[in-house]
């Protein structure tokens, strides 16, 4: 493997590592945020209890992210500084103000919120945690205003090779940034809501197995109390239940909006970028059938060996013009009208390097869109419902006692983070070979695109590219153990490993923040590695 393969791979991980944390950060730092307005408004315990819990998990999930994510703002110049030095003068803005205004904005009152438990007044306390979190949910779009000009790009001209901003507004309001900024806060919310859901039905599932609750003879749970397990009251059960019944709720509603916003940003992609779409459907020839399936050498680049085995006419020119009729261009069409734009061969230019006067391959590699593409929606789906039987199943205030249900329900925990990562991976490996897209608006000298094969870096080797990796590869894989870790300590603590005052005489939550988070003897808490939270 070449420089540029290793490159994108690198790339590629770190990436996918790093998006898996995004979406349970900004979906469940919005939901605590709402639970935590429930406790201020109606001053039950329950509702504290849930803001202390998954408040804690969220802290772990969001400093996991900072730690990965930081690794990507080095790659740029490392591994692709001619990437950067073609998109500088336009990612510059979005990522500054990312930077110092979104992150800024979002760390300080994160530590605020952190530290002001019995510090400051109730209702500064919650707007703290609000405002961090609409602080991380603006530092998603901005980092999307980025991510969508490669899609799309607008609002530039070409100075010497380079494009040079000259209209930041269209920048900022692009369509493609907007529509997927819909589609990432409501594919966030699905993730957050099917966590709730899934470590819920966990601990509901204990109360039953430990005998604390019981059904009487209509099904209907009779809520117990343990005196031998801290934490395990009534209001415990409130709590789970709640957060079970919240979760699906909310994971239902995020998936019907990543269902709207998803129809959307494939119309933007048909027209767009037809190729990424083409592909998505192993749609060879022109036409308007949906593939349901498509069997053959999906790799083949003039699709002579793909065979539709089960399509739906009319859909995809649906999912395109919302209408039944209009054809298609497929993949075998659109070849050539890519070629006569943009050459048969990298150009013989030395940022090509070894590559100069290659032949260009227009069509992704199909068999990562086309099952990409199914397996975000197939993901999304089974996610929602999940979610609707969870709700149906939970109708008598507990959940059923076989472990293998509870076991499937924490399984499905994952089903939203593997439709986001399939939908991330789609969007970017489509976009192939392209790093930054053409524009179907721009045409002649001003066409602003550039070859993936352009944007690595020119002094950096295989080797060092490959040492890279494994060295990035091993640092991440160590944080994935340390937060699977922490999670799963966390989780199974139960709201004492939050509340350790629970397990205190007089321990108890109520309307006073001065009094929540704190032991009555101000011990009990020293092997606590989060206990600086609260």
């Amino acid at each position: 493997m070449e420089a540029l393969d290793i490159a994108r791979w690198q790339f590629g991980i770190v990436t996918v590592y790093h998006f898996l944390m995004v979406p349970l950060t900004i979906g469940l730092g919005l939901l605590v945020a709402v639970l935590q307005t429930s406790w201020h408004r109606t001053g039950k315990e329950e509702y504290l209890r849930a803001t202390k819990f998954w408040g804690k998990l969220f802290l772990i999930n969001f400093i996991m992210g900072v730690a990965t994510g930081i690794v990507q703002e080095f790659q740029f110049g490392m591994a692709w500084s001619e990437y950067s030095r073609f998109v500088g003068d336009v990612f510059g803005a979005p990522l500054a103000m990312e930077s110092l205004l979104a992150f800024f904005v979002e760390s300080t009152f994160l530590g605020l919120w952190i530290f002001g438990w019995k510090k400051l007044p109730a209702k500064i306390h919650l707007a703290c945690l609000w405002i961090a979190v609409s602080g991380s949910v603006v530092s998603a779009y901005f980092i999307l205003v980025a991510n969508s000009w490669m899609q799309h790009p607008v609002g530039v001209q070409i100075v010497d090779g380079y494009p040079h901003m000259v209209d930041a507004w269209a920048v900022f309001t692009n369509n493609t940034a907007l529509v997927a900024f819909f589609h990432t806060i409501t594919g966030a919310l699905a993730v957050a809501g099917s966590f709730l859901l899934g470590i819920s039905w966990y601990h509901l599932w204990r109360r039953r197995h430990d005998g604390i609750d019981t059904v009487d003879a209509t099904g209907r749970v009779v809520v117990g109390e343990s005196d031998s397990i801290p934490g395990r009251d009534k209001k415990d059960h409130s709590l789970w239940i709640k957060s079970l019944r919240f979760g699906a709720v909310v994971a239902m509603i995020a998936f019907a909006g990543s269902a709207v916003s998803g129809d959307l940003s494939g119309k933007l992609m048909f027209e767009q970028q037809p190729m990424k779409m083409a592909a998505a459907e192993a749609a060879c020839h022109d036409g308007t059938s949906f593939s349901i399936l498509s069997i053959g050498d999906l790799s083949s680049r003039d699709c002579s060996k793909v065979v539709a085995v089960m399509e739906v006419p009319g859909i995809l020119s649906f999912l395109a013009h919302s209408d039944f009729t209009t054809d298609i261009k497929g993949v075998n069409t659109l070849v050539p009208e890519y070629q006569a734009k943009y050459g048969t061969n990298l150009p013989d230019n030395p940022i090509y390097g070894d590559r100069a006067g290659q032949p260009i391959n227009y069509v992704p590699v199909m068999p990562v869109t086309y099952w990409g593409f199914r397996m975000m929606i197939g993901f999304g789906g089974l996610a929602a419902m999940a979610a609707a039987v969870a709700l149906w199943a939970t109708r008598k205030g507990t959940v059923p006692r076989p472990r293998w249900l509870m076991r499937l329900a924490l399984v499905g925990i994952l089903a939203p983070f593997g439709a986001n990562a399939a939908g991330w991976i789609f969007t970017e490996m489509g976009r192939q070979p392209f790093v930054v897209a053409p524009n179907p608006s721009m045409s002649g000298i001003d066409q602003v695109f550039m070859f993936t094969a352009a944007a690595v870096s020119p002094g950096v080797s295989a080797g060092e590219m490959i040492f890279s990796l494994v060295a990035l590869g091993t640092v991440y894989a160590v944080l994935l153990v340390v937060e699977v870790v922490l999670l799963t300590k966390y989780v199974r603590g139960g709201v004492p490993s939050a509340m350790p005052e629970l397990g205190h005489p007089g321990g108890s939550g109520g309307k006073d923040e001065d009094d929540a988070g704190t032991h009555p003897d101000g011990e009990g808490d020293g092997d606590d590695v989060l206990a600086f939270a609260y």
